[in-house]
Formats: C-alpha cells, structure tokens, sequence
C-alpha cells in the first residue's frame, strides 16, 4: 500500500495509532506530526500516490483517527484551498464565514484588541478555545482584551492570524469539550492546523483585492516548497508576506462639529476614524521537517511572524477632554501654572448658555497669558485624535521523536513558543509635563510577551479481548507546562507623573499609559497533567470511549476531569453520538498581574481606567478575590445520516461554565480614596478615575443546535458539491455578582452574538473551471454602542438592536495542466452593510462597530499563482 505525502489516510490495520504529545496521540497521523508519512509502508516512496476513503480527522480522540462520518463527537473539516480560496487573507475572516459557531468582528478602537482581534466559538471567549499546530498545543498571545464588548472583556486567546493558508491542508475544528484529552482552555472546543509535508514541488502566488469604497487595498505574496530531506524525509517551508491599508466609515463628531464651526482651526474631518487598522509587514514564514529511520520517525516544525498594525483612537474635543483641555465639562479652560509665579487668570470656553465661545475670543485670551501660564489650546487649537498600535512577533518550535517499543507506540516532543508585543501610541500628549512632550508627539508604553514551554511523553497500544473483535485502544500520557507573561515598562515620557498632575493635567501617554517600572515583571506558572485514554468498540455496532485527566498547578492546586464518548451505528447509514465531559480553564499569569490604564468612552466623555490585577491595593479596596479556575460542564447528543453522496449531521449541546473569569465593571474612586492610594505609594492613582480588575463572578449556561449536511451530484456538466452548514446558539447568565458585573453586562453577555448563523454553498468543478457560490446569513444582534454600560437610550444608553443580514460570496477560477491559475471573486458581493447606527455623531462611527460581518462592505480580489 503507498500513501502519499500531504495526504490524510486510513491507518493500515498493521501499525496502530500512538497517542502524540500534548494531544492527539498517533503513530499514523500524517495530519498531526511532521513525520514523514508514517502510515505509509516504510519501503515505498513516500510520493507515491494514496488510495483514500474519506477525509480523517484527529481530534475528537486521543487514539485512532477517524473519518467526519464516523467520528463520535462533531468536527469541522475544511480543506487547505477551501480555507484559502476566498477573499479574505486572515485565518480569523476565512474561519468565520466556513465555521457557523466561529464569530469574530473587525475591532476597530479597542486598544490591543484592534492587534490581535478575539473570536469566540460557540458563544465563548477566545480563551475557551484551544489552537493546536500539527496535533500540538499553541501558545497563545501576549494581548489581552481589555476592551472586548462584553463577552471577551479579559480574554487572552491565541493569535490565528500567525500562520499562513498556502501552509496549511486541512483545518479541523472539533465543537466539543475537550479538556480531558487536550488539558485547559478546551472547554468550547479545539482547532487543529495541519501543515502541508512535501518533499517535492511547490507553489507561489499573488493576491491583490480591495473594498468596494476604495480603500483597504490588500496585497498579498505567497510562496510554498517541498524539499527531499535525505531518501526519507521532506522539508516544507512556507513564506507569507502581506500588507492590508486601514480604511474609514466614518461621519463627522458632533462634537468635532461643533468646535469647527466656532472657528477652531485643525479639527479633522472626520475628526475620528472608524475602521479595519493599516497593517504592514505581515510576514509569516512556517517549516515543517520529517526524517523516518528504520525505528523512529522524527519531526521538527515551528514558525515565525511578525507584523505592524496601525489603528485610531478617541478624539480628543479640545473644548471638554478632561485632564488636557478642562476639568470642569468644558465650561473653562484647563491652564496649568508650570513655576507656581503668579496666578493664571480663567478662561471661559462656553457663555452662560452652555453654548461655545467663538475660537477668536478664546484664542485671544490664550495669548494674553502669563508666560509662566499653560493650556494645550495654544499647541494643539483643534484637538488631536492618537494613533495606537504596536509591533507583534510570533515565533514557536516543536520537535520530537516517535517511535516502537514492543507492542507500545511513544511519542516524546518538545515546545516552545512566545508571542511578543510592543505598543506604540503618538499624536497624543501626556498633559501632565505641559509642553515639554517627546519628538513627534511619540510615545513607547512598553509591550507584554507570553512564553510557553511544553515538555510530554505519550504512549498507547492495542488490547486484544476476549469480547470484541475490536481492540481496546489505550492511550496514556504525562505533561509538564510552563506559562510566563512578562510586562516591559514603557519609555519615560509614557508613564511620567509630571509637574502639572496636582494642577488635575493627566499622566502618562493620554489613551494608553505605559507600563510602570513598578508593575512591570516577569510572572510565571508551572504545572504538570496526566491523562488516560480508553476506546472500545464493544460490538460492530456500538463504541464507547472514556477519558480521565489530573493537573496540578503551583499555583492555585489541582484537579481532575473526565469525559465519556459514545457512538451506536443503528444502520450503516445512521448513527446517534454523544459525549459528557467536565472541564477547566485556568487563570493565566496575564489576568492574574496585568496592569494597564487605559481611556474609554464612559457614557457621555472619556475616562481614564486602571485595569489591575486582584492583588493590587486598589483593586482590593474595591472587592478583588484571587483568582481560581473556570469549571464547566458540557453535555452533547447527536445524530449522523449518510446515503451515498449525502452527509448530515445534527448536534445539541449545552455548556455550563462556572465561576468565569472577566474584567469587573468600572468602580468609581472618589478624590479621597484617590490621595490616599497615592499617599499609600500608587502615584499613578493621581488621574484613576474609574478601575476595573479580574475576578470569577458568574456562571453561564450555553446552549446550541450544529446542522452540518453536504450532498455532492454530478450537476451542470462536473462535480458540484452542495453544502449546507447552520448553528443556533443561546447564553444566558445563571448567576453573577451584582457587585461585580451589572445588568447591561449581562445583557450584552446574553444578545450581542447572533443566536443564528449559516452558510449554503455551491462548489462547481468541471475540468480546469471552477466557481463556488455562497451565501451568509447572520441573525439579529445587540450592540451597546461605546460599551456606554446602559441598556436603555432613556437612562442615557447607546443601544443597538440590529436585524439579520445575507451576504454572498461569489469566485471563479481556472487551474491550468501547466500549474498556471488564477480566480477573481468578491467577499460580500453585493455590499451589504449594517444599518446606520443612530448614535453616529456622539463619536464618528457610520455603522455599528461590533458588526459580526463587519462594516467595510464589499471586497473583490484577484489571485494568480503557480504549481511547479
């Protein structure tokens, strides 16, 4: 039997499956290691072509990889051109319109949000769900989302958008709870990236598109090779380079407006920009080596990105932002005394009326001042609005060895993996050094890196019984983990207290402090787990699996979670699944030590909030707790029918998750608590005017319906495949802290994910034409335009109730017997938007921000490239 490389395969009943290291536990899984094709026979060529069933996943089982149909547990698998050929080039976009429970937005003004976006699968935060490279744990990212829209306030997930398509051959997405096999923040589900293995040719391409607007223009560059790595090996490298502009779908601030037509000079129009951040060098680069030996079979893989993101922030209204221009809602102008000579004389912004003083009368006094008076007014007449984002890096390595022993399959590997960040925010001022502010009005806040590393020994091996024709397949296996999450402090001009703070001027780089020296470290967390995995077919017609995981942590104990599988095959064609499974999700070193200030929208103006960790004093006077781990339950029933060329699969599940850890809502500090906190020796309390911690303060039931059919025809002259895929999800907040969390809070936790969502599409293919055809449709949805924390417009809210929408993604192609090909195609094709939203001019956002298909509108591309 001959298998090739790249390619996924039914195991040879001869070599049985090895548990892999941290997850997916194979001998045979071409998919999950960077072996070279270990399922072939070891004296054929490892190009030689592969006589295939049905495409094979592993997960959902720690032990022998199965196909979709057969699986007793609901996967996704989406192949590696399906995942790429469409107009979006970020892992997140293209999961989104092919995955029904995956939600993710564009995060225009979120803070680190805009740098590595959150994505949510099946209603639960980024950080529920687990990103595994060739069946290995990933890390996840430096950023935490301080800003997230209520479901991903405090999330620190992994960063999908590190790894190129052209690498990839299939993407697998298991919609169940997984802890028990895989270890914590499996409780959503897991996604399983697995790289191409070639040991001969290779492609290169090139993708240019752009919005209907005209803006946003993408260009994308892509190359692939396979290299032989002795007689029985290969070595695939793959390289991504790409560059996305920012674009705008903004209106003019009322605000802005306003001061505009006083008269004040400089004020942008629009003053604020809502849109995707510019994102320059994107480069992405991923090898994936395999070497067999008579006995052993090792594998080396890993990759490396790097990118800049560049995004907007507030506006800053020169007639009313607190801390820089006035103090008092804006009725007079904040001036600062910079040698303490003489008083600085009023000056009114606004006549009795409220209305504003015209620019000329204003301008007049501020000119007449003392020299040893100050006011921003006379640097920065019409406001300024900063530009934040930052520089990421990803990099990871996995290598390890697998191999025979007897009748038992082991696998050792090794990991590491960091992503770092470094912010950077200028066109903005920290008001409290008065004029003296760094070169280009450019700040370093300093950056946060997350480091992993990962040590694991997994064995398994078939049991012959008396009972079953079957084996009883074991899988067991041990793990050691190390996290840190280091914080680097910002430059001095970023974080300085200075000299005008006790006049009420801000510190720190306005919209984003930097990192003080004294909150800035390295906090680590070490823990060990293991496991055990049992599958038996008890009869030909029912299998039945269980597993059992221990993980001890230093530092907060232990504990222990199960999962039990089974799948009863009533006919060839029908079959009912389910599986019952417990799981966790631990606080990582992040959450449990961050701290940030940071400037959002509070209802009617910006503040300044401090996010601090549970132990910080002030967060402690406000009622933080230690945190302890996430616990959840998850219960799934399902139903698999196939006939021929038809699949359908139907799966409930309901996810309970207790105690889960979020960002508290804003605690005001009043000017007493504030002096004595910096009397106490927190200097940066001095400008606090609201904070906000980490803490477990609700427990949550998530409950969903997946209808995933496919039937494929010989329509229209070809072979077109029809695909129908669809997910009804509902949250609902069972319990939560009412000191911790308020009512909108739960109300966005609740509505603001379309309960609806789903694609159908047409996928022609007739000998060198292809055309696929899809249509999205998304359900209605809740936005609380600003995060304004009110539900109702009355009591001073921003609500947005949004109805559902149809997108429809259209691309042709044709692939050349040369290797030539190429398509064009449009992503939302008829440019469908949402609603305006009604709260545009309180700060310049056209349409609601937190769309979950986005409000750019349409994009068409174009893609050229060859195999060789």
């Amino acid at each position: 039997m001959n298998y090739r490389i790249g390619k996924c395969v039914h195991a040879p009943k001869a070599f049985s499956p090895l548990a892999s290291a941290v997850h997916v536990a194979l001998a045979t899984a071409l998919l999950t290691t960077g072996s070279i094709a270990v399922a072939q026979d070891r004296n054929t060529s490892p190009t030689a072509e592969a006589a295939t069933l049905d495409t094979v996943s592993v997960l959902g089982s720690r032990t022998k990889p199965r196909t979709v149909s057969s699986s007793a547990v609901p996967i996704d698998i989406i192949s590696g051109d399906e995942f790429r050929n469409q107009g979006a080039t970020d892992a997140l976009d293209q999961l989104k319109v092919l995955v029904p429970s995956f939600n993710v937005s564009t995060i225009p003004i979120d803070d680190a949000a805009s740098l590595v976006r959150p994505a949510n699968l099946r209603g639960l935060p980024p950080d529920n769900t687990l990103l595994l490279i060739n069946g290995k744990r990933f890390h996840r990212a430096a950023v935490i989302t301080f800003l997230g829209h209520g479901l991903s306030d405090g999330a620190q997930g992994p960063d999908l958008s590190a790894f190129p398509s052209l690498a990839l051959e299939q993407v697998e997405v298991l919609r169940d709870g997984a802890a028990a096999q895989y270890g914590s923040d499996a409780i959503a589900g897991v996604i399983n990236f697995g790289l191409k293995k070639l040991r001969e040719g290779g492609s290169a391409e090139v993708f240019t598109g752009k919005y209907y607007e005209g803006d946003g223009l993408t260009t994308q560059y892509s190359a692939q090779i396979g290299l032989p790595l002795t007689e029985r090996g290969f070595a695939t490298l793959t390289a991504e380079w790409r560059k996305a502009d920012d674009t705008s779908r903004s209106v003019q601030r009322d605000d802005a407006g306003a001061a505009a037509a006083a008269g004040y000079p400089g004020v942008g129009d629009p003053a604020q920009v809502w849109g995707s951040p510019k994102v320059d060098d994107d480069l992405k680069l991923v090898y994936n080596l395999g070497l067999s030996t008579d006995t052993v079979d090792f594998y080396l893989f890993g990759n490396y990105a790097k990118r800049d993101v560049d995004g907007g922030f507030y506006y800053r209204d020169p007639t009313a932002r607190s801390g820089v221009y006035s103090n008092d809602g804006g009725d007079t102008l904040l001036v600062g005394n910079l040698t303490g000579a003489g008083a600085c004389p009023t000056i009114a912004l606004r006549d009795g009326a409220g209305n504003l003083l015209p620019y000329s009368g204003v301008s007049g006094a501020v000119a007449a001042l003392p020299a040893n008076c100050y006011t921003f007014l006379s640097s920065l007449p019409g406001g300024f609005t900063p530009r934040f984002g930052g520089s990421l890096e990803d990099t990871s390595v996995v290598a390890g060895a697998k191999g025979t022993w007897d009748e038992w399959y082991w696998d050792v590997s090794g990991s590491w993996g960091r992503n770092d960040i470094d912010f950077v925010i200028y066109n903005t001022v920290n008001a409290s050094l008065g004029p003296n502010q760094p070169a280009g009005l450019s700040f370093r806040p300093g950056g946060n890196t997350q480091t992993e590393k990962n040590l694991n020994v997994d064995v398994s091996r078939d049991i012959t019984t008396t009972f079953s024709s079957q084996p009883l397949r074991l899988a067991m296996g041990a793990e050691w983990r190390e996290e840190s999450f280091t914080i680097s402090p910002g430059d001095g001009p970023s974080t300085a207290i200075g000299p005008l703070t006790d006049q009420g001027f801000a510190l720190g780089s306005n919209g984003f402090n930097g990192f003080s020296a004294r909150t800035a470290g390295t906090f680590d967390r070490r823990n060990w787990a293991a496991y055990a995995d049992l599958e038996a077919q008890l009869t030909e017609r029912f299998l039945l699996a269980g597993a059992l995981r221990y993980e001890d942590y230093d530092s907060f104990g232990s504990t222990t979670i199960g999962k039990l599988t089974a799948r009863f095959d009533f006919t060839p064609n029908f079959a009912l699944r389910g599986a019952v499974n417990t799981g966790f999700r631990a606080p990582t070193p992040g959450q449990a030590n961050i701290s940030q200030i940071s400037t959002v929208f509070g209802g009617t103006a910006l503040e300044d909030i401090a996010t601090l960790p549970p132990t910080d004093p002030i967060a402690q006077l406000k009622g933080a707790r230690p945190l302890t781990p996430e616990e959840s339950t998850n219960i799934s029933l399902g139903a698999v029918w196939t006939d021929g060329d038809w699949l359908v699969t139907v799966d409930g599940y309901q996810i309970k998750v207790e105690d889960r850890i979020a960002l508290s809502t804003s605690f005001a500090v009043t000017p007493e608590e504030r002096a004595a906190l910096v009397a106490g020796g927190n200097p940066e309390a001095a400008s606090i005017s609201q904070v906000t911690y980490f803490g477990n303060a609700f427990d949550t039931t998530t409950t969903g319906v997946d209808l995933v059919t496919s039937y494929r025809s010989d329509h229209f002259g070809g072979t077109t495949t029809y695909s129908l895929a669809a997910n009804w999800n509902r949250t609902e907040v069972d319990r939560y802290d009412t000191d911790f969390i308020d009512a909108a809070r739960v109300y966005k936790l609740e509505e603001s994910l379309p309960k609806t969502k789903g694609y159908f599409s047409i996928n022609h293919q007739r000998q060198i034409f292809h055309a696929n055809l899809r249509l999205n449709y998304y359900g209605s949805w809740y936005e609380d335009h600003l995060d304004s924390g009110v539900i109702s417009a009355a009591d001073g809210g921003l609500p947005i109730h949004a109805g559902s929408a149809l997108l429809v993604d259209a691309d042709v192609g044709w692939n050349f017997d040369s290797g030539l090909y190429f398509s064009v195609g449009a992503q939302n094709l008829f440019d469908r938007v949402p609603s305006k939203n009604p709260w545009a001019g309180v700060a310049g956002a056209e349409y609601p921000v937190h769309s979950p298909y986005g409000f750019n509108g349409g994009f068409y591309y174009a893609r050229v490239g060859w195999k060789f």
